[in-house]
């Protein structure tokens, strides 16, 4: 009988970290295409392409509706909730305009918000760098070290630099 306590005890623990994992996996799951999206639309105000940023920021208004927030941790759900209508806000506007000054701006309080986001949630599977741009003084985040400032694209492609480096998470 104790044998049979144990393995039950034993089977409801599996279970129980496994869900434990499969909801940390989820969770970051769904920051990382956030992450991923919000690169898009750098990436497609590099190329200095309004219609592709446009498009972009639609996936990223999307990714963001579809993090899991029950399946956050207090703090985390905390740390989304405050800043999760500000980067609907931008994402909604850059969808919304074919004008690239305008989707620009947007993407400056949509970069500093995604930073807080990143830093804070600490879900990210990739290096994430954060750059700044002395011209525009704004930062972006980006997938790379090199420089490719999207507030600029190709009329002044490589000014900035890195100022952090968000290393990813392991569990």
């Amino acid at each position: 009988m104790k044998s049979l306590k144990k393995l039950l005890l034993a089977f409801t623990l599996l279970i129980a970290c496994t869900q434990i994992k499969a909801q940390e996996s989820t969770t970051a799951g769904a920051i990382n295409n956030v992450v991923t999206a919000y690169l898009g639309v750098k990436n497609a105000l590099i190329a200095d392409n309004s219609a592709v940023t446009e498009s972009k920021a639609k996936d990223l208004l999307a990714s963001i509706s579809a993090v899991p927030m029950n399946k956050l941790t207090p703090d985390q759900h905390k740390l989304w909730m405050t800043y999760m209508e500000k980067l609907q806000f931008d994402s909604r506007h850059i969808s919304e305009s074919p004008v690239l000054d305008h989707q620009r701006e947007h993407f400056t309080s949509l970069s500093k918000n995604m930073y807080e986001v990143v830093k804070g949630l600490k879900l990210n599977s990739t290096v994430i760098y954060e750059q700044y741009c002395p011209m525009k003084k704004a930062t972006w985040l980006s997938e790379t070290a090199a420089i490719k400032n999207p507030y600029y694209g190709k009329q002044m492609l490589t000014c900035g630099k890195t100022t952090e480096m968000l290393t990813p998470v392991t569990k």
